[in-house]
């Protein structure tokens, strides 16, 4: 057994960035290093099998099983439909039967009973169960498009609330009126089961928000593109991520022309590109940013996964933490909302704020930076704002 614990990476971004392929150019990697890597992919349009080149029957055997790719490298596409039946029988016979009740066909009603969360919820099992066992040296999440990474990293949260604040009343009064209810309604009551299988499967996530958010064990590297509404949706995430508390350690910015082709038919994607990257540089600094030009060839297959993982990393090693400072705080008090931002090497002076759109925009003198804002602060403005040790503090009143 392992003693050492296992290095959590979370991969995100918006859908087409290529983002499975850089978290499998990083499984790989971190393999050839000597490092047991498992990558698991929790989106539902599962792509790992693809860029590894999988046989069909191999994959289809193993479906919702990890699968050895090559000495020291994993990877796991969970199956939802054969996790339904392991974790949460109860739960989806249930909620099958409650809308089968409304009329639907057998089949639709199963279809319907695969909740939205339930991938999130499964992924998260393996990646405590894994920690915890420490089955694998490093353990690789390709998450789906940014928004439903969000829900995978709140997860915890939200079915921590559920059980802390309405759980236990539930299921105790489901026990008082279950004998009068299958009387007087139609539709099918949970048995207690039902509460059962929802109690164990929280006792088996238990601690997994504490993994989550150790910053000496995971942490984000977000995947985008030098496109402007690709960066904006970087951004946005980036903020998120600040906010649940996980440390983003590295942006890749994958799929760039050569600089040689500024002077023909490229000629202006170039130009585009190289004012998204210095817009990258100006948003995300001082987090390390990784720039991959595009590939002549489609990445797939562990010859060319292996070409963009060393002109991801070269010699260095995948599973370090890049990065460790949390960019973003926003915390409150009685009367404000303080936002806390490290901007290291800027020197104190005149502070200009400025609203711009969902941004931010912050000036000190010819330093600027544009600041993507959570909808609690849309709609109030900085009247406060003062540097100190690297950190600006800026206050917006209640």
């Amino acid at each position: 057994m392992k003693t050492k614990d296992p290095r959590i990476i979370i991969f995100s971004g918006k859908g087409g960035v290529g983002k499975t392929t850089v978290a499998a150019s990083t499984a790989l990697m971190c393999a050839k290093r000597g490092l047991d890597t498992v990558l698991i992919s929790i989106d539902i349009a599962h792509s790992l099998s693809d860029a590894f080149q999988l046989d069909s029957d191999l994959h289809d055997h193993n479906r919702g099983e990890p699968l050895q790719i090559c000495e020291h490298l994993w990877m796991q596409e969970v199956d939802i439909q054969e996790e339904l039946d392991r974790h949460w029988k109860e739960v989806s016979n249930y909620l099958a039967a409650l809308l089968g009740s409304s009329g639907m066909t057998e089949v639709l009603a199963s279809e319907l009973a695969i909740i939205p969360g339930m991938e999130d919820v499964i992924s998260l099992l393996y990646i405590n169960q894994y920690f915890i066992q420490k089955t694998y040296d490093v353990i690789i999440v390709d998450c789906p498009p940014t928004g439903e990474s969000l829900r995978f990293i709140g997860m915890p949260s939200t079915l921590e609330w559920y059980i802390n604040k309405i759980f236990k009343w539930q299921r105790n009064l489901f026990k008082v009126v279950r004998p009068i209810a299958k009387k007087l309604v139609d539709a099918p009551i949970p048995e207690d089961s039902y509460f059962g299988a929802l109690h164990d499967l929280f006792l088996k996530l238990e601690g997994v928000d504490k993994i989550l958010l150790n910053r000496e064990i995971t942490s984000v590297r977000l995947v985008t593109n030098a496109e402007k509404m690709v960066v904006r949706e970087t951004q946005r995430a980036f903020m998120y991520f600040c906010l649940y508390g996980l440390v983003v350690d590295t942006i890749i910015v994958n799929r760039l022309f050569p600089m040689s082709l500024d002077d023909g038919y490229f000629k202006d994607w170039v130009m585009a590109q190289k004012r998204s990257m210095d817009q990258i540089q100006e948003i995300f600094s001082p987090i390390p940013i990784r720039a991959i030009n595009i590939l002549k060839e489609e990445v797939v297959g562990l010859e060319k996964l292996s070409e963009m993982g060393r002109l991801i990393y070269g010699e260095g090693d995948p599973s370090e933490i890049l990065h460790r400072e949390t960019i973003y705080e926003i915390v409150e008090d009685s009367n404000f909302y303080v936002m806390n931002m490290k901007l290291p090497f800027v020197k104190k002076d005149y502070i200009d704020l400025f609203k711009e759109k969902e941004d931010l925009v912050v000036r000190i003198g010819s330093f600027k930076r544009h600041v993507f804002l959570p909808r609690a602060l849309l709609n109030r403005k900085p009247t406060q704002a003062k540097l100190e040790n690297n950190v600006l503090t800026i206050k917006f009143a209640k």
